[in-house]
């Protein structure tokens, strides 16, 4: 385990932490492998009946730490993202979440996996993934249009446009938008009352109100884009440019 992502288990719920606010938690391939592992080793463990996912700081995660895309993008090692993405898709348990701040990227397509979310009135929401030149993760695809509408969610995907937690919570994306101070007690309040519901049930209500085959044939299928897509001249243009704080040039490309 990375110190970058903190775990505790305690009272029944596993608490997951994106701990780097100095980077505003962007995701490092290192933190993906730590967080897959908790998941993985939650879903067998039987003293853990709730997972709730936060972060230290005020932004929730500011998405993939782009130094490994762009390290990916060179013929290095594979985003570990894929395999989060996986894990949180086929996470069998109750799952709450916190975002007490900025959610960009897998920070916003995460929570549409969690069965509970709670958010800070001023957050912002984004999925600027056209704008590096990728392409939508985590079934966010299928899920996103399905609850926010084709244009909306386009114009997050494509445009970049972004909404606030006062927004998500009104279109359906988020339980409810609270000041940020309020978002965590309020999360993880959520989660030590499914505690108390009789797991079994809450498992099997979960997995009739999701299409799991469905999610995880769109998840590999996006996957397999992605991956594509981070090798194109396309995908080095954008990181150079963020590496460089310009706007990127793809009239060429």
């Amino acid at each position: 385990m990375t110190d970058l992502v903190r775990t505790k288990i305690e009272n029944g719920v596993l608490e997951i932490t994106w701990n780097r606010p100095d980077k505003k938690n962007a995701l490092s391939n290192a933190m993906y492998r730590a967080a897959t592992t908790a998941l993985l080793e939650a879903s067998d463990n039987k003293a853990v009946r709730v997972v709730l996912l936060t972060s230290e700081g005020d932004a929730f995660t500011s998405g993939n730490d782009l130094a490994d895309f762009a390290a990916a993008n060179a013929g290095g090692e594979p985003p570990a993202a894929m395999h989060f993405i996986e894990a949180i898709g086929k996470f069998d348990k109750p799952m709450v979440a916190g975002v007490p701040g900025l959610a960009v990227g897998v920070g916003t397509t995460m929570l549409l996996h969690c069965d509970l979310v709670y958010v800070a009135e001023t957050a912002k929401l984004s999925t600027p993934f056209v704008n590096l030149a990728l392409a939508p993760e985590a079934a966010s695809s299928l899920l996103l249009p399905a609850r926010i509408g084709y244009q909306r969610a386009f114009a997050m995907f494509a445009l970049g446009d972004s909404i606030t937690g006062k927004q998500a919570a009104e279109l359906g994306l988020a339980n409810a938008a609270l000041p940020a101070a309020e978002v965590v007690p309020a999360a993880r309040k959520a989660a030590a009352a499914l505690t108390q519901r009789p797991l079994g049930a809450v498992m099997a209500t979960k997995r009739l109100m999701r299409d799991g085959l469905h999610l995880m044939a769109r998840i590999h299928e996006e996957s397999a884009i992605f991956a594509e897509r981070l090798k194109t001249a396309e995908a080095k243009e954008a990181f150079a440019a963020f590496a460089q704080k310009r706007a990127p040039d793809f009239s060429k490309l």
